[in-house]
């Protein structure tokens, strides 16, 4: 009987949210199945819909989390169930709202994606343009900055040729240096590898092909486009997209994808993560904390295919 009238009760709910607030069918698809969770889990605990109290949904809301659901799961989920009380009390069918004060357990931040040192190696080698010297060259130094430095886009982009008054950022070749102007207006100098200097070297030797550039502004940037201005943000994602997929890549890569990279495998080479943050040019050292954990990963992973006593016994080895 409690079961007939809880049904009756989602069916009104459901034609209401249908017809009075016309949402989407998808929508109310998705708040069914939130109703009959809902059901379901007051059936369990020998209660009707209406009887629902604040200690059962805090209940349900960590037997959700415990079964693997993900904290926006479970808001999604009680932002129906709520939306389905505050109906009930202008029906005058519950008193107290019992989701009002319930909220879903905080997301983990998600940690950063990075290339394997193989990925980058792969992607930091391709010639994307090998009917193009100029566009090859270009390409090639920009992605060894931004995997052999750290750099953030931004950075990247505000690099002049040389230092200047007005200069944000330059290289210098001499010193194997790059002086960047960061996040908050803060400057760092980071070092640039061999690798790097070599690509800018001959970058460098086919930039001044470029059409004539307009601006002193244009004539200063290191990196420049077709048309002879500085790159945008915008264009340097849709090349290292374009480089990436050619490359094979499983994935796209994006440019802070290339500065994820560089922290993980310099931490994994040497970790030092005070170095590491003073590279990247972090205010706090728990922005660069994150990379700790890409790092026990990394290491997990080495354990688990190498180490004899890492598998379960009786599976086959390699």
């Amino acid at each position: 009987m409690a079961q007939d009238q809880d049904a009756a009760l989602t069916e009104r709910y459901l034609g209401h949210v249908r017809v009075e607030k016309r949402l989407a069918s998808r929508t109310v698809t998705l708040y069914t199945l939130d109703l009959l969770k809902l059901a379901e889990f007051a059936r369990q605990a020998d209660v009707t819909l209406t009887q629902v109290q604040n200690h059962h949904v805090r209940r349900w809301v960590a037997q959700m989390h415990a079964g693997g659901r993900s904290g926006r799961g479970i808001a999604l989920i009680l932002s129906g169930w709520r939306g389905f009380y505050i109906w009930l009390g202008r029906e005058g069918l519950v008193g107290a709202n019992p989701v009002q004060d319930v909220r879903a357990p905080k997301a983990g931040k998600p940690l950063p994606k990075a290339l394997g040192v193989d990925q980058a190696m792969q992607l930091a080698d391709f010639d994307a343009s090998p009917d193009d010297p100029w566009l090859a060259a270009r390409d090639s130094a920009m992605v060894e900055l931004l995997y052999g430095s750290g750099l953030r886009v931004g950075e990247l982009i505000g690099l002049d040729v040389a230092a200047s008054a007005q200069a944000r950022g330059w290289v210098d070749l001499a010193s194997a240096e790059a002086h960047v102007l960061g996040k908050g207006g803060k400057r760092r100098t980071v070092p640039v590898g061999a690798q790097a200097l070599a690509a800018l070297k001959q970058w460098l030797a086919l930039r001044g092909d470029a059409p004539s550039r307009t601006s002193s502004a244009a004539q200063a940037a290191l990196f420049i486009g077709r048309t002879g201005t500085r790159l945008t943000t915008q264009s340097i994602w849709l090349r290292l997209r374009r480089r990436s997929l050619q490359a094979g890549l499983a994935a796209p890569v994006h440019p802070h994808m290339l500065r994820h990279s560089f922290a993980s495998h310099l931490l994994q080479s040497s970790s030092d993560l005070r170095a590491v943050q003073e590279l990247l040019g972090h205010a706090n050292i728990s922005t660069t904390q994150v990379y700790t954990r890409l790092d026990f990963q990394h290491l997990a992973r080495t354990y688990d295919a190498a180490h004899p006593r890492a598998k379960v016994k009786g599976t086959s080895q390699t």
